[in-house]
C-alpha cells in the first residue's frame, strides 16, 4: 500500500512537470552554448519560458487539485535552483556583470539552504515562498530571458538588467534572513 501511494505521488502531474523542468536544463544549456543565430538564441529563451510555464503549472495544479506532496516540496525548489544556476553559468561568460550576480546568487542560496537546514533540525520550517521571493524570481527570469533571447543588447541595457536583478535578489535575501533569524530565536 505504501509503495502504491509513493508511486502515485511520484507520478502526480505537478511532480511530472518538475521532472520535465529538470529535463529542459541540459537541453537549454546545449542550445544556448551552441547558439550562433538569432533563432538559436530565441529557441534557448523559449526553453526557459517553457520551464517557467511548467514551474507555474506545477504549483497551480498541486494547490488547485490538492496534489501537494513531500516529494514535490523537495523537487520543485531543486528544479528552480538548478534552472537558475544553469542560466547564470551560461550567461556569466557573455556578460561582465554576471560574475557579481553569480557570487550573490551562490551566497544567497548557500546561506538560505543552511538556514533552512538549521531550522529543520530545530523542528521548524518556512512554508513556501514569500511575496518578495516570488518577485525576485520573476525579475530574475524576465531579465535573464531577455539576455538569452537578445545577446546583442547594448552593454548599458544588459548591465541595467543585471543590476536590477542583483538589487531585487539582495532585497529578498535580506528579508528571508530576517525571518530565518527570528524563527531561530523563537
Amino acid at each position: 500500500m505504501k509503495k502504491q501511494k509513493a508511486l502515485e505521488e511520484a507520478l502526480s502531474i505537478p511532480n511530472i512537470l518538475s521532472y520535465i523542468r529538470l529535463c529542459i536544463i541540459p537541453i537549454f544549456i546545449w542550445r544556448y552554448v551552441t547558439a550562433t543565430t538569432t533563432t538559436d538564441y530565441l529557441v534557448a529563451a523559449g526553453l526557459m519560458i517553457l520551464s517557467g510555464l511548467t514551474d507555474f503549472l506545477d504549483g497551480f495544479v498541486a494547490r488547485r487539485f490538492h496534489q501537494i506532496t513531500e516529494l514535490g516540496k523537495f523537487i520543485d525548489p531543486v528544479a528552480d535552483k538548478l534552472t537558475q544556476a544553469a542560466i547564470i553559468v551560461c550567461l556569466v561568460f557573455r556578460f561582465k556583470g554576471m560574475l557579481l550576480l553569480t557570487l550573490i546568487f551562490i551566497i544567497k542560496e548557500v546561506t538560505q539552504g543552511l538556514s533552512c537546514l538549521i531550522l529543520y533540525r530545530e523542528g521548524k520550517k518556512l512554508d513556501g515562498a514569500l511575496w518578495y521571493g516570488k518577485v525576485s524570481t520573476a525579475v530574475f527570469y524576465l531579465a535573464m530571458i531577455t539576455l538569452i533571447a537578445i545577446p546583442s543588447l547594448s552593454s548599458r541595457v544588459a548591465e541595467g538588467l543585471i543590476l536590477t536583478t542583483m538589487v531585487v535578489l539582495i532585497f529578498a535575501f535580506i528579508r528571508y534572513m530576517i525571518i530565518f533569524i527570528r524563527m531561530h530565536q523563537q
